[in-house]
């Protein structure tokens, strides 16, 4: 039976601000290594629990426990990595230009680092329990940063997330660290959420979630009196470019590739493909027969919960009663309530142009066949669509080559651009880039995966003519902490002289 839990109070949001703030103070004086051993110990903490962890959120969110076993690997790996990176300091962004008092006018000493911006409010993601929420990529990031974290829990796993709370909490408790460096509150009505983001003392927002929650936490913090940073992703249609020449060598291939892709996890994925642009021939008519075919043989299965089901069964039918498009395949089983219906839709690029509402992501198991004359076709529906989280092109290097209008049109529209694969997958990684233009995120300058979204939560400071030893250890000449600095313009560990 799924536990009930009560939404914040006001009173509750303010004296958790306040406990977040008084934490701040004494947080962001730890020094990296500690911060790290922090985030590794959450690492274990959650690790001998995780079997609990598992379970509960297959029964809450409907994943299987496999799918969700690969989940949280990739969470204690976003803590452990974090950590390393954290201790390693080159996040710090550290920049030092040395004096000269005999130039005319003498030039200053200029001291560059990043600093943590204080309480980072946090909202739980619905599609990853693990990865996105608690103690997720947005939770490690601030607290490698400095900050202390309000986490709202999502309504959908509030019985996983209050699990994973307890393994932070403990995890701060082992490591010495004030009680509030970790604040755990449930809110499923939008007004706890509201009530976060305008609190005086939060600092800085991350969330991972719809477009419609994303802008509107946006909003809030841009309407404040002081505004604050709001990291929102907000999902992503993932556009497909396939191009004639690597379609014609090996459409099966690619069919499937595409399939599990857009199937995978009940397609509930923010990288899902849900747009596929091809030139109209025969072997793109091969293409669709082979990833139809696919389609058709994938069993509906429940979605996370019944409000993410309702909502893409509204917008699959909304988007499939649009003039001119056609279903091309959907599965050959019936669903259950609350189930999805894999789909593939198809629509001729002329009407595509015309309707925006197409470009719009239905999230789920759904993908959309743009069918265009010519590649100049394919161009302006590239020229046509919003900013993505990725775009992904299917293309020999010849036809990469011979198309760099197209090219440089979709770079200049995703965060991440992949050449012969798919969108889902995102690797932990420092190169990774999770974010895009607007409206995928709110700042397509920073990422939500990998060590550089540590960045999102920390502001340069500048110490001018501060003698040697009142600057930070990270500033000092001898660099006591061993950290790679640019110095004059060289990058170096060693000492400034």
């Amino acid at each position: 039976m799924a536990i009930t839990y009560k939404d914040a109070t006001i009173q509750e949001v303010n004296d958790a601000m306040q406990s977040s703030w008084n934490a701040f103070k004494e947080y962001r004086k730890k020094d990296l290594k500690e911060r790290a051993q922090f985030l590794k110990t959450v690492a274990r903490e959650m690790q001998d629990v995780s079997a609990e962890l598992i379970s509960t959120a297959s029964r809450e969110t409907n994943l299987d426990e496999a799918r969700l076993t690969v989940e949280f690997n990739r969470t204690v790996f976003q803590l452990t990595s974090y950590a390393d990176a954290c201790a390693n300091g080159t996040w710090l962004d550290i920049r030092i230009d040395t004096g000269d008092s005999k130039r005319n006018p003498p030039k200053p000493d200029l001291r560059k680092m990043l600093v943590p911006l204080g309480p980072v409010v946090v909202f739980g993601s619905s599609n990853f329990p693990f990865a996105y929420s608690t103690a997720g990529g947005d939770t490690a990031c601030a607290l490698a940063a400095g900050c202390p974290v309000v986490i709202k829990a999502h309504p959908a796993h509030a019985e996983t997330s209050e699990l994973v709370a307890n393994a932070v909490q403990r995890a701060a408790k082992k490591c010495g660290l004030p009680e509030g460096v970790f604040i755990h509150l449930h809110g499923a009505s939008f007004e706890v959420g509201k009530a976060l983001v305008q609190h005086p003392l939060t600092k800085a927002v991350g969330f991972t979630g719809s477009f419609e929650g994303g802008k509107a936490l946006f909003d809030l913090a841009n309407g404040r009196e002081e505004p604050i940073p709001v990291f929102s992703e907000m999902g992503s249609v993932n556009p497909v470019f396939m191009l004639p020449a690597k379609l014609k060598s090996d459409a099966a291939t690619i069919a499937t590739m595409y399939a599990d892709s857009i199937t995978q996890s009940v397609g509930q994925f923010c990288t899902n493909p849900g747009i596929l642009v091809g030139v109209e021939d025969y072997s793109l008519e091969q293409f669709k027969k082979f990833l139809g075919k696919q389609i058709q043989k994938v069993r509906p299965a429940k979605m996370l919960h019944p409000g993410i089901a309702k909502s893409f069964v509204q917008k699959r039918e909304k988007a499939l009663a649009q003039k001119s498009v056609a279903v091309a395949a959907t599965t050959e089983f019936e669903p259950d309530e609350n189930e999805s219906i894999p789909t593939l839709a198809e629509v001729p690029a002329k009407e595509f142009l015309k309707n925006t509402l197409l470009h719009k992501e239905v999230f789920g198991p759904f993908s959309l066949l743009v069918k265009c004359s010519d590649v100049n076709e394919m161009t302006q529906v590239a020229n046509a669509i919003e900013g993505q989280l990725t775009c992904s092109l299917i293309a020999t290097n010849d036809e990469v080559k011979a198309n760099p209008k197209l090219v440089e049109i979709l770079k200049d529209k995703c965060g991440r651009f992949v050449l012969n694969g798919v969108p889902t997958g995102v690797e932990v990684a420092l190169s990774m880039h999770h974010g895009g233009p607007y409206p995928a995120t709110t700042d397509s300058r920073f990422t939500a995966v990998g060590a550089d979204g540590i960045k999102r939560f920390a502001r340069p400071v500048c110490f001018q003519n501060w003698s040697n030893e009142l600057l930070p250890d990270e500033l000092k000449n001898e660099n006591p902490l061993n950290l790679w600095r640019t110095v004059n313009n060289e990058l170096s560990k060693d000492p400034v002289i």
